[in-house]
């Protein structure tokens, strides 16, 4: 969507406001020995008690309130009484929803616990990349030169980038124009960012994997060279200049 009125902010604002507490308080309750439907549901009751809506729930019929992918699952986890957190685990969890007619997404990657299985500098390379990559996006900016930063940053860190997963326009639904904000250059995508849009900017940062494969149940998404993968999310309002952080309160930079 495009902001045109202070309203138009405000609602975002408060949709992002109820996606960023989620994730951090989330994060916050996730500990070895819960299962991630145990997390999932507590998500669930947060985004309730702020009269949010599970986006994925309610565009897609998803089988949980947010999407909660632990270790070798790239994205689109489905929570499960069955997946027990561990310490030292890579999880990611993903969260959007629907408050008043507006619509925000935002996700995070995290070690849970003590880094022992050395999760840690992936998780942190994709946080900085993400903060590189939209301390640079203006209106006019070509999207493709954001996907080639991130590339290019993930290649100088030791990474790979997944290309089939990609941040997206947000606001009046969960994905709009653009489609595709891609963490390469794709070449072919003249598109430029547009001032005073609201899209959600994602990297998906990867230790082997370049494609994220669907599997048998419809949703998980694993990489087809296997690996980790690690992911950060805002929503993000472009600008002339630094764009507004709709998201700032998930603290995945803190």
């Amino acid at each position: 969507m495009s902001i045109s009125t202070d309203n138009e902010k405000t609602g975002m604002q408060l949709a992002s406001d109820a996606v960023a507490i989620t994730l951090r308080k989330m994060r916050e309750y996730a500990k070895p020995g819960i299962s991630t439907k145990e997390l999932d549901e507590y998500g669930g009751e947060l985004l309730a008690q702020m009269g949010a809506k599970s986006a994925p729930f309610l565009t897609y019929n998803f089988p949980g309130y947010t999407c909660i992918s632990v270790n070798n699952v790239v994205a689109h986890g489905i929570p499960s009484e069955e997946t027990i957190l561990q310490e030292g685990d890579l999880v990611n969890i993903d969260v959007s929803a629907e408050l008043n007619g507006y619509w925000a997404d935002n996700g995070g990657s995290f070690v849970l616990g003590e880094d022992i299985h050395g999760h840690g500098k992936l998780v942190e390379a994709s946080k900085a990349i993400l903060r590189k990559a939209i301390s640079n996006i203006k209106g006019g900016v070509r999207i493709s030169e954001i996907g080639k930063l991130i590339e290019t940053e993930a290649k100088k860190a030791g990474y790979t980038v997944i290309k089939n997963l990609t941040g997206h326009g947000v606001g009046r639904s969960l994905h709009e124009e653009p489609h595709e904000i891609a963490n390469y250059c794709d070449k072919y995508n003249t598109t430029r960012f547009k001032k005073n849009s609201v899209v959600a900017i994602e990297t998906f940062i990867s230790t082997k994997s370049t494609i994220a494969d669907t599997q048998a149940d419809g949703w998980t998404l694993t990489g087809n060279k296997g690996g980790y993968v690690a992911q950060h999310e805002h929503t993000i309002m472009v600008t002339g200049g630094e764009p507004v952080i709709f998201t700032a309160q998930n603290g995945i930079w803190d």
